[in-house]
């Protein structure tokens, strides 16, 4: 496997690196998701390590994190955009990337359908259903270490000053007010669908609300320890709902963090 997982590592580099422009404004997306696939690979390491996964599958679970977001670089080749409401779903888009690629034939069978499950399913709104324990163990890693790291992404454009200074094909609307349905969402604790964002302020409420998604205690320690919430709250219009909002949104952090799973 580790030959292997060597060959895939040095396939991705070579992939994500063909897509190198003079244009100083693309080149700056293309670096993004190229440095969010380095993160996300070692969060998903990190991560099965703490679950206590065995070598085989730490390995799986770092081939998903290296191979998440490889649909990325060729929506921006189509289309123009990371945005997938206004081109295709870029994870079904990696998984047609994959099944190109002769050396993902080098798994068993079944680890070839789960590592294709987890990425199809890794920036959907709920995972598919599945009797599979595997395929939604590993589908709950590369949502939270992607997730994980996003918050790390985003973080520097969280004001409406810095919002306008993110590329404008991954940015979409810069306006600073939440949606009505956005709003509603978060203070009942629903997931919001990220593909309806209007406003910059609905992307900071999607992101508080995956919150309500983050499978693991481990995630969810790393998240309070960096600050992303807090910052992300600090940066929300002072209104009652949205006060409300947090206020649900805190205790169902602490229900995580206490969880130790």
């Amino acid at each position: 496997m580790r030959k292997l997982l060597e060959k895939m590592h040095a396939w991705m580099n070579d992939y994500m690196k063909s897509f190198y422009t003079d244009d100083a404004e693309v080149q700056q997306g293309i670096l993004i998701k190229e440095k969010h696939t380095g993160y996300v690979t070692a969060n998903c390491k990190e991560l099965a390590k703490h679950l206590k996964l065995s070598p085989h599958d730490t390995d799986l679970a770092e081939i998903i994190g290296l191979f998440h977001d490889v649909g990325r670089f060729r929506q921006y080749r189509i289309y123009k955009t990371f945005n997938d409401a206004d081109s295709e779903d870029h994870a079904d888009l990696g998984i047609k990337v994959i099944e190109e690629l002769d050396f993902f034939r080098e798994l068993e069978p079944e680890d070839y359908r789960l590592v294709k499950f987890a990425i199809k399913n890794h920036n959907k709104k709920t995972v598919e259903p599945t009797n599979d324990e595997r395929e939604i163990l590993f589908s709950k890693i590369i949502r939270d270490a992607d997730k994980l790291d996003i918050y790390r992404v985003l973080e520097p454009f969280l004001s409406q000053e810095n919002a306008d200074k993110m590329p404008k094909f991954i940015k979409g609307a810069a306006r600073p007010e939440i949606s009505p349905d956005f709003i509603e969402n978060f203070v009942s604790g629903e997931q919001a669908d990220y593909r309806k964002i209007r406003t910059n302020g609905d992307r900071k409420i999607v992101r508080l609300m995956w919150l309500y998604d983050i499978n693991f205690s481990w995630t969810m320690e790393k998240i309070v320890e960096r600050g992303y919430i807090e910052k992300i709250v600090e940066n929300l219009p002072q209104d009652e709902k949205i006060a409300e909002g947090v206020r649900r949104l805190r205790r169902h952090v602490e229900e995580i963090r206490k969880s130790g799973y």
